[in-house]
Protein backbone atom coordinates (compact mmCIF):
# COMPACT_ATOMS: atom_id res chain seq x y z
CA UNK A 1 0.00 0.00 0.00
CA UNK A 2 3.03 2.33 0.92
CA UNK A 3 4.63 1.70 -2.17
CA UNK A 4 0.84 2.49 -4.50
CA UNK A 5 1.06 5.39 -2.22
CA UNK A 6 4.48 6.98 -2.92
CA UNK A 7 3.91 5.82 -6.68
CA UNK A 8 0.88 8.16 -6.81
CA UNK A 9 2.48 10.77 -5.27
CA UNK A 10 5.58 11.11 -8.01
CA UNK A 11 2.92 11.09 -10.43
CA UNK A 12 0.92 13.78 -8.82
CA UNK A 13 3.67 15.79 -8.30
CA UNK A 14 4.40 15.34 -11.74
CA UNK A 15 1.21 16.38 -13.11
CA UNK A 16 0.73 19.51 -10.95
CA UNK A 17 4.17 21.46 -11.55
CA UNK A 18 3.58 20.44 -15.39
CA UNK A 19 5.69 17.66 -17.16
CA UNK A 20 7.55 20.14 -19.69
CA UNK A 21 9.33 21.53 -16.90
CA UNK A 22 9.79 18.59 -14.08
CA UNK A 23 12.71 16.59 -13.50
CA UNK A 24 12.44 13.60 -14.93
CA UNK A 25 11.05 10.76 -12.51
CA UNK A 26 11.84 7.13 -12.43
CA UNK A 27 10.62 4.16 -9.62
CA UNK A 28 12.80 4.19 -6.39
CA UNK A 29 14.93 1.21 -5.88
CA UNK A 30 13.37 -1.30 -2.97
CA UNK A 31 15.86 0.23 -0.96
CA UNK A 32 15.00 3.46 -1.29
CA UNK A 33 11.59 2.68 -0.84
CA UNK A 34 12.09 0.93 1.91
CA UNK A 35 14.39 4.30 3.42
CA UNK A 36 12.07 7.17 3.06
CA UNK A 37 9.30 5.06 4.67
CA UNK A 38 11.05 4.18 7.73
CA UNK A 39 12.20 8.27 7.49
CA UNK A 40 8.54 9.72 6.84
CA UNK A 41 8.10 7.07 10.91
CA UNK A 42 11.06 8.73 12.19
CA UNK A 43 9.68 12.14 11.55
CA UNK A 44 6.23 11.27 12.74
CA UNK A 45 7.79 10.12 15.75
CA UNK A 46 9.45 12.40 16.20
CA UNK A 47 6.86 15.37 15.89
CA UNK A 48 8.72 17.36 13.38
CA UNK A 49 6.21 19.47 10.81
CA UNK A 50 7.89 18.56 7.28
CA UNK A 51 5.95 20.46 4.79
CA UNK A 52 7.83 18.67 1.85
CA UNK A 53 11.07 16.06 0.77
CA UNK A 54 12.36 15.49 -2.55
CA UNK A 55 15.36 13.13 -3.63
CA UNK A 56 17.45 13.35 -6.73
CA UNK A 57 19.51 10.30 -7.96
CA UNK A 58 21.18 10.73 -10.77
CA UNK A 59 19.60 13.29 -12.04
CA UNK A 60 15.94 11.04 -11.71
CA UNK A 61 13.39 12.16 -8.94
CA UNK A 62 13.48 8.81 -6.99
CA UNK A 63 10.45 9.65 -4.15
CA UNK A 64 9.05 12.48 -2.81
CA UNK A 65 6.33 13.74 -0.28
CA UNK A 66 4.60 16.70 0.65
CA UNK A 67 2.27 17.31 3.72
CA UNK A 68 0.88 20.08 6.52
CA UNK A 69 1.37 23.22 4.70
CA UNK A 70 3.23 21.73 1.63
CA UNK A 71 2.16 22.21 -1.86
CA UNK A 72 3.94 20.54 -4.94
CA UNK A 73 2.41 23.36 -6.53
CA UNK A 74 2.58 26.61 -4.20
CA UNK A 75 5.81 28.14 -3.64
CA UNK A 76 7.19 28.20 0.26
CA UNK A 77 8.98 30.19 1.59
CA UNK A 78 12.98 29.40 1.89
CA UNK A 79 14.31 31.78 4.46
CA UNK A 80 18.14 31.75 3.75
CA UNK A 81 18.31 29.43 1.07
CA UNK A 82 17.93 32.62 -0.74
CA UNK A 83 21.33 33.61 -0.04
CA UNK A 84 22.81 30.86 -2.54
CA UNK A 85 20.08 31.99 -5.69
CA UNK A 86 21.50 35.62 -4.85
CA UNK A 87 25.64 34.06 -4.36
CA UNK A 88 24.69 32.49 -8.68
CA UNK A 89 23.93 36.34 -9.35
CA UNK A 90 26.89 37.01 -8.36
CA UNK A 91 28.71 34.67 -10.19
CA UNK A 92 26.90 35.68 -13.34
CA UNK A 93 27.38 39.24 -12.93
CA UNK A 94 31.29 37.87 -12.80
CA UNK A 95 31.17 36.59 -15.79
CA UNK A 96 29.74 39.07 -17.87
CA UNK A 97 32.48 41.31 -16.57
CA UNK A 98 30.39 43.61 -14.29
CA UNK A 99 32.17 43.12 -10.94
CA UNK A 100 35.02 40.76 -9.65
CA UNK A 101 35.60 39.12 -6.12
CA UNK A 102 38.16 41.29 -5.47
CA UNK A 103 36.21 44.44 -6.06
CA UNK A 104 36.05 46.62 -3.21
CA UNK A 105 32.27 47.35 -1.50
CA UNK A 106 32.89 51.21 -0.88
CA UNK A 107 33.53 51.28 -4.55
CA UNK A 108 30.04 50.75 -5.33
CA UNK A 109 28.48 53.27 -2.77
CA UNK A 110 30.62 56.58 -2.32
CA UNK A 111 27.42 58.47 -1.46
CA UNK A 112 26.78 56.17 1.24
CA UNK A 113 29.53 55.95 3.22
CA UNK A 114 29.53 57.06 7.13
CA UNK A 115 31.48 60.68 7.10
CA UNK A 116 35.02 58.69 8.53
CA UNK A 117 34.74 55.22 7.17
CA UNK A 118 36.93 52.75 8.87
CA UNK A 119 40.00 50.71 7.30
CA UNK A 120 38.71 47.73 7.81
CA UNK A 121 35.21 48.94 5.96
CA UNK A 122 36.81 50.25 3.16
CA UNK A 123 38.79 47.07 2.81
CA UNK A 124 35.86 44.66 2.21
CA UNK A 125 35.31 43.14 -1.16
CA UNK A 126 32.60 41.34 -2.42
CA UNK A 127 33.66 37.92 -1.29
CA UNK A 128 34.35 38.77 2.10
CA UNK A 129 30.96 39.45 1.91
CA UNK A 130 29.99 36.17 0.11
CA UNK A 131 32.04 34.17 3.21
CA UNK A 132 30.55 35.72 5.83
CA UNK A 133 33.76 37.77 6.75
CA UNK A 134 33.10 41.18 6.35
CA UNK A 135 34.56 42.45 9.43
CA UNK A 136 31.35 42.64 11.37
CA UNK A 137 31.15 41.21 14.71
CA UNK A 138 27.11 41.75 14.84
CA UNK A 139 24.20 41.76 12.33
CA UNK A 140 22.70 45.31 11.81
CA UNK A 141 19.89 45.15 14.17
CA UNK A 142 16.43 44.11 12.90
CA UNK A 143 14.72 47.03 14.14
CA UNK A 144 16.63 48.92 10.94
CA UNK A 145 14.16 47.04 7.93
CA UNK A 146 11.36 48.26 10.01
CA UNK A 147 11.47 51.74 8.77
CA UNK A 148 12.11 53.39 5.56
CA UNK A 149 15.93 54.44 6.13
CA UNK A 150 18.37 52.98 3.50
CA UNK A 151 19.62 49.77 4.19
CA UNK A 152 23.01 50.09 2.51
CA UNK A 153 23.73 53.37 4.52
CA UNK A 154 22.78 50.85 7.67
CA UNK A 155 24.98 48.52 6.77
CA UNK A 156 27.72 50.78 6.20
CA UNK A 157 27.73 52.68 9.44
CA UNK A 158 27.73 49.95 11.22
CA UNK A 159 31.01 48.81 13.09
CA UNK A 160 33.40 46.50 11.16
CA UNK A 161 35.57 45.91 14.32
CA UNK A 162 37.87 42.80 12.67
CA UNK A 163 40.03 43.05 9.44
CA UNK A 164 38.10 41.70 6.89
CA UNK A 165 38.65 37.98 6.05
CA UNK A 166 39.89 36.88 9.57
CA UNK A 167 36.53 36.65 11.65
CA UNK A 168 32.98 34.36 10.60
CA UNK A 169 30.17 36.22 11.65
CA UNK A 170 26.85 34.47 9.82
CA UNK A 171 25.32 37.97 8.30
CA UNK A 172 21.97 38.04 6.30
CA UNK A 173 22.45 42.15 6.00
CA UNK A 174 26.09 41.10 4.53
CA UNK A 175 24.14 38.93 1.41
CA UNK A 176 21.64 41.96 1.04
CA UNK A 177 24.46 44.13 -0.17
CA UNK A 178 25.66 41.59 -2.59
CA UNK A 179 21.96 42.37 -3.76
CA UNK A 180 22.28 45.61 -3.78
CA UNK A 181 25.90 45.27 -5.47
CA UNK A 182 24.50 43.17 -8.78
CA UNK A 183 21.61 45.59 -8.54
CA UNK A 184 23.65 48.24 -8.60
CA UNK A 185 26.12 46.81 -11.75
CA UNK A 186 23.14 45.50 -13.84
CA UNK A 187 20.17 47.85 -13.30
CA UNK A 188 18.38 45.11 -12.31
CA UNK A 189 16.79 44.03 -9.16
CA UNK A 190 18.19 40.19 -8.67
CA UNK A 191 15.23 38.34 -9.65
CA UNK A 192 14.53 40.07 -12.93
CA UNK A 193 18.47 39.78 -13.51
CA UNK A 194 18.25 35.82 -12.75
CA UNK A 195 15.03 35.20 -14.69
CA UNK A 196 16.36 34.86 -18.06
CA UNK A 197 19.52 33.69 -16.99
CA UNK A 198 18.93 31.04 -14.40
CA UNK A 199 15.19 30.74 -13.51
CA UNK A 200 13.62 29.75 -16.82
CA UNK A 201 16.32 28.02 -18.46
CA UNK A 202 15.43 25.99 -15.41
CA UNK A 203 11.69 25.82 -16.25
CA UNK A 204 10.85 27.81 -12.86
CA UNK A 205 8.16 30.52 -12.67
CA UNK A 206 9.78 33.65 -11.91
CA UNK A 207 9.40 33.84 -8.28
CA UNK A 208 8.06 36.28 -5.72
CA UNK A 209 11.48 37.96 -3.72
CA UNK A 210 10.61 40.16 -0.91
CA UNK A 211 12.18 43.82 -0.91
CA UNK A 212 13.68 46.45 0.88
CA UNK A 213 12.19 49.68 1.13
CA UNK A 214 15.05 50.64 -1.18
CA UNK A 215 13.58 48.47 -4.02
CA UNK A 216 16.38 45.84 -3.75
CA UNK A 217 15.45 42.57 -3.53
CA UNK A 218 16.39 41.08 0.36
CA UNK A 219 19.10 39.00 -0.85
CA UNK A 220 19.08 36.90 2.47
CA UNK A 221 15.84 35.81 2.43
CA UNK A 222 12.77 36.40 1.52
CA UNK A 223 12.67 34.48 -2.27
CA UNK A 224 9.83 31.94 -2.34
CA UNK A 225 10.04 28.69 -4.56
CA UNK A 226 8.92 25.03 -4.72
CA UNK A 227 10.15 22.13 -3.98
CA UNK A 228 10.84 20.65 -7.40
CA UNK A 229 12.70 24.34 -8.25
CA UNK A 230 14.84 23.49 -5.02
CA UNK A 231 15.60 20.27 -6.03
CA UNK A 232 16.85 21.96 -10.20
CA UNK A 233 19.25 24.10 -8.40
CA UNK A 234 20.74 21.44 -6.08
CA UNK A 235 21.03 19.62 -9.73
CA UNK A 236 22.58 22.52 -11.93
CA UNK A 237 25.00 22.86 -8.39
CA UNK A 238 25.81 19.01 -8.79
CA UNK A 239 26.34 19.35 -12.24
CA UNK A 240 29.15 22.78 -11.72
CA UNK A 241 26.64 24.91 -12.85
CA UNK A 242 25.92 23.42 -16.44
CA UNK A 243 21.69 22.75 -17.38
CA UNK A 244 21.00 21.01 -20.82
CA UNK A 245 24.41 21.43 -21.94
CA UNK A 246 24.27 25.50 -21.33
CA UNK A 247 26.49 26.46 -18.75
CA UNK A 248 23.87 28.51 -16.35
CA UNK A 249 26.58 29.16 -13.86
CA UNK A 250 30.30 29.65 -14.45
CA UNK A 251 31.84 26.15 -13.47
CA UNK A 252 34.65 27.84 -11.54
CA UNK A 253 32.41 29.55 -9.37
CA UNK A 254 30.40 26.79 -8.54
CA UNK A 255 33.60 24.61 -7.83
CA UNK A 256 34.80 27.93 -5.46
CA UNK A 257 31.21 28.66 -3.84
CA UNK A 258 30.35 25.13 -2.88
CA UNK A 259 33.84 24.45 -1.19
CA UNK A 260 35.31 25.16 1.85
CA UNK A 261 36.33 28.69 1.84
CA UNK A 262 36.76 29.65 5.39
CA UNK A 263 36.06 27.82 9.34
CA UNK A 264 32.40 28.27 10.36
CA UNK A 265 30.07 28.61 13.21
CA UNK A 266 26.03 28.92 13.65
CA UNK A 267 24.23 31.71 13.81
CA UNK A 268 24.86 33.39 16.63
CA UNK A 269 27.80 31.29 17.73
CA UNK A 270 30.87 33.37 18.14
CA UNK A 271 33.83 31.55 16.66
CA UNK A 272 35.60 29.91 19.47
CA UNK A 273 32.61 28.77 21.33
CA UNK A 274 31.75 25.72 19.06
CA UNK A 275 33.67 23.71 21.46
CA UNK A 276 31.76 25.09 24.97
CA UNK A 277 28.72 24.23 23.05
CA UNK A 278 29.16 20.68 21.94
CA UNK A 279 29.37 21.60 18.39
CA UNK A 280 32.21 18.74 16.60
CA UNK A 281 32.94 17.72 13.11
CA UNK A 282 31.32 14.80 14.26
CA UNK A 283 27.97 15.85 15.77
CA UNK A 284 27.44 19.49 13.58
CA UNK A 285 26.88 20.31 10.15
CA UNK A 286 27.70 24.13 10.69
CA UNK A 287 31.18 23.54 11.65
CA UNK A 288 31.85 21.46 8.30
CA UNK A 289 33.16 25.21 6.85
CA UNK A 290 31.76 27.67 4.55
CA UNK A 291 31.57 28.73 1.30
CA UNK A 292 29.94 31.52 -1.09
CA UNK A 293 26.33 31.46 0.84
CA UNK A 294 26.58 27.52 1.09
CA UNK A 295 27.45 25.54 4.11
CA UNK A 296 29.85 22.16 3.84
CA UNK A 297 28.13 19.06 5.33
CA UNK A 298 29.52 15.94 6.75
CA UNK A 299 29.61 12.78 4.73
CA UNK A 300 31.03 14.76 1.96
CA UNK A 301 28.36 16.95 0.54
CA UNK A 302 27.28 21.02 0.67
CA UNK A 303 24.05 22.65 1.03
CA UNK A 304 22.22 25.64 1.02
CA UNK A 305 19.89 26.13 4.61
CA UNK A 306 17.35 28.07 5.58
CA UNK A 307 15.54 29.01 8.89
CA UNK A 308 12.88 26.26 10.25
CA UNK A 309 14.10 23.94 7.85
CA UNK A 310 14.49 24.56 4.22
CA UNK A 311 17.24 22.82 2.76
CA UNK A 312 19.04 21.87 -0.83
CA UNK A 313 21.67 19.29 0.47
CA UNK A 314 23.99 18.30 -2.42
CA UNK A 315 25.49 14.94 -2.29
CA UNK A 316 28.37 14.75 -5.08
CA UNK A 317 29.78 11.13 -3.81
CA UNK A 318 25.98 9.67 -4.32
CA UNK A 319 25.15 11.99 -6.93
CA UNK A 320 22.21 13.26 -5.30
CA UNK A 321 19.92 15.99 -3.99
CA UNK A 322 17.72 15.98 -1.20
CA UNK A 323 15.33 19.18 -1.20
CA UNK A 324 13.41 19.93 1.93
CA UNK A 325 10.56 22.74 3.16
CA UNK A 326 9.66 22.39 6.95
CA UNK A 327 8.97 24.47 9.79
CA UNK A 328 11.14 22.51 12.33
CA UNK A 329 12.89 24.21 15.54
CA UNK A 330 15.99 21.69 15.29
CA UNK A 331 17.70 22.01 12.10
CA UNK A 332 20.34 19.62 13.03
CA UNK A 333 17.75 16.84 14.52
CA UNK A 334 16.17 17.62 11.31
CA UNK A 335 19.31 16.87 9.11
CA UNK A 336 20.75 13.88 11.36
CA UNK A 337 17.17 12.00 10.37
CA UNK A 338 18.37 12.52 6.71
CA UNK A 339 21.75 11.34 7.21
CA UNK A 340 20.24 8.31 9.35
CA UNK A 341 17.52 6.90 6.78
CA UNK A 342 17.68 8.72 3.61
CA UNK A 343 21.27 8.82 3.10
CA UNK A 344 21.64 4.95 3.66
CA UNK A 345 18.85 4.36 0.93
CA UNK A 346 21.34 6.03 -1.66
Amino acid sequence: MKRLLLTAALALGSAALGMAQSLPRTAPTPKMQSAFEHYWVAVKNAKMDMHSVMVIKDGKVVAEQWQSEGKPEVPHILNSVSKTFTSAAVGIAIQEGKLKLTDKLVSFFPDMLPANPSENLKAVTVRDLLTMNCGQETEVPREVRSGNASWIKAFLAHPFPYKPNTHYTYNSMGTYMLSAIVTKVTGEKVVDYLYPRLFKPLGIDKPKWDESPEGINTGGWGLYLKTEDLAKMGQLLLNKGVWNNQQIIPSWYVEEATSYQVPSVPSGTKPGEEMQKGLTLESSDWVQGYGYQTWQCRHGGFRADGANGQYIIVLPEKNAVIATTANVGDMQAEINLIWLYLLPGL
